[in-house]
């Protein structure tokens, strides 16, 4: 195995710190209910507390589900492949011969700065959209090292 790479977008919120938000944004928004105790108001306003709290979760956890992505490119003598695994858990695989393939950035595509992808085989597939273009850029460079010590190899 000449090149071994896992790729995942970063996270910047631990477990610990989702317990310490919901528990912070509970606190913040019981503090102005603590007046109302006793009377008629608070359960009136007690609904659309608890409303924005559920919202708070639910966002958070859809956002730990979107960015729930695994990307492993594997290069050999013999082969280049990319398996990716997407938020709901689907895979797709790329593979190439690593003689043949091409690592190309282009400078900007949509909103993505120096976008990369791997050309060889049957497709072209992206690799690492997730990551900062600094990121992709050192990506690049290990990725063209990697194949340039297959080719001199042959």
């Amino acid at each position: 195995m000449l090149l071994e790479l896992e790729l995942w977008p970063h996270q910047s919120l631990t477990p610990k710190g989702f317990v310490i938000m919901i528990g912070g944004t509970f606190a913040m928004l019981m503090v102005p209910l603590v007046g109302l105790i006793g009377t008629a108001v608070l359960w009136g306003v007690l609904p659309f507390m608890l409303l924005v709290l559920g919202a708070l979760w639910y966002g958070l956890q859809r956002s730990w589900r979107d960015r729930d992505i695994l990307e492993r490119f594997e290069l050999t003598a013999e082969s280049a492949r990319l398996t990716r695994r997407d938020p709901d858990g689907s895979t797709r695989d790329w593979e190439a011969n690593p003689f043949w393939m091409r690592v190309e950035r282009h400078d900007k595509v949509g909103s993505i700065e120096d976008y990369l992808t791997l050309e060889g085989g049957s497709r072209s597939v992206e690799i690492g959209s997730f990551l900062t273009p600094e990121e992709r850029r050192g990506l690049e460079r290990r990725l063209l090292n990697a194949i340039g010590a297959v080719k001199l190899r042959r």
